[in-house]
């Protein structure tokens, strides 16, 4: 029995199954098992295959040959994180990691994320498995809709993301999704929090019964986020400036070759085009459809690597999957944000 992966969330390939699981066929994207319903966190752990992945660490032994045949080394203070894999059974190394790293299990979403129900009144959408396991995810819609500017409608999500090779510590963070285009926002605000984040040390379980408490933080940010946006949609936004803008965080090819130079200009000209787009009606001119443009553009249109020779769909689901682990990705929206606030 092998297993692959599809823009990094794994597939069984004697089965298609795949290591995912959406309340909605239009969600984030398009990949494992559809409810037709929303779902619990139990759910999300038995049909995501997340469940009773038992992670812990090993020691981390090498092999060295000398004179005397081959001698096994303990290599001190590393451990290998190692799951039961959920679709082979058997043992399956995620990472290396240090004495003080202690995992954080995927049932602990469950038992984050119900609690988190209870008290927000808020329901699951998405739950998966990327990078052969290394990184988990689990959305879940919050009941509260923001309505700016009289029509512009926004969804509200909070998404527990955990990883097992030591790469990143266990989120929860906030993200709204403007309904019209599903275009997902980063915004960093002053003052205010759309991040928890606990690390993967002997306290873990501790500091998740803390998070509990956090939604305080969450609704701050909320309220903040609300607030700038609607100042926004009631500022105009001058083209010159949103150009200025776009260079900034689209700045030309330090290379400048002629292909580059032309993805370049193919970036800027979709950036200005989306702009005056029909998804802008009822925030045209306005600063905040100069945001809404950076978000759909990185969100739609930013190119992936096997787009052009795969398809939309492969590009689309790339996209989605760029948009839930992507650093960089973030850190380019909350850029704009910032530039664009009033």
């Amino acid at each position: 029995m092998g297993v692959r992966t599809v823009h990094g969330i794994e597939i069984d390939k004697a089965t298609g199954c795949a290591a995912f699981v959406t309340a909605r066929q239009d969600a984030w994207h398009r990949l494992g098992t559809v409810t037709t319903d929303t779902f619990t966190a139990e759910d999300a752990m038995r049909l995501a295959h997340l469940g009773n992945w038992n992670v812990h660490t090993v020691p981390v032994d090498c092999a060295v040959l000398g004179d005397d045949g081959v001698t096994r080394l303990r290599v001190p203070d590393r451990y290998a994180t190692v799951r039961t894999h959920p679709f082979t059974g058997r043992p399956d190394v995620l990472g290396i990691v240090g004495n003080d790293y202690h995992p954080v299990q995927n049932e602990a979403h469950a038992d984050l994320l119900n609690t988190l129900v209870d008290e927000a009144g808020a329901h699951f959408e998405t739950a998966g498995s990327l990078h052969d396991g290394r990184q988990v995810f689990v959305t879940m819609r919050l009941p509260r809709t923001l309505r700016l500017g009289g029509g512009d409608d926004v969804d509200l999500f909070i998404a527990a993301l955990n990883s097992h090779d030591g790469s990143s510590a266990f989120r929860l963070i906030v993200t709204p999704t403007r309904i019209v285009c599903a275009n997902t926002q980063a915004a960093a605000l002053r003052n205010a929090h759309s991040t928890f984040a606990i690390r993967h040390t002997s306290g873990a379980r501790g500091h998740i019964a803390e998070a509990r408490q956090a939604l305080g933080l969450t609704w701050a940010w909320v309220d903040a986020f609300e607030a700038e946006a609607q100042r926004m949609i009631e500022t105009e936004l001058r083209r010159a400036e949103f150009d200025s803008i776009v260079a900034d965080l689209f700045p030309e090819p330090t290379v400048r070759t002629p292909r580059r130079l032309r993805h370049h200009a193919g970036v800027v000209g979709a950036l200005g085009a989306l702009l005056t787009a029909p998804t802008m009606a009822g925030i045209e001119g306005t600063r905040w459809a100069g945001y809404q443009a950076v978000t759909e553009y990185l969100d739609h249109h930013a190119a992936v690597s096997g787009g052009k020779t795969r398809g939309e769909d492969f590009a689309a689901d790339a996209r989605a999957v760029r948009t839930v682990t992507s650093p960089t990705v973030n850190k380019i929206k909350s850029r704009a944000f910032e530039a664009l606030r009033v």
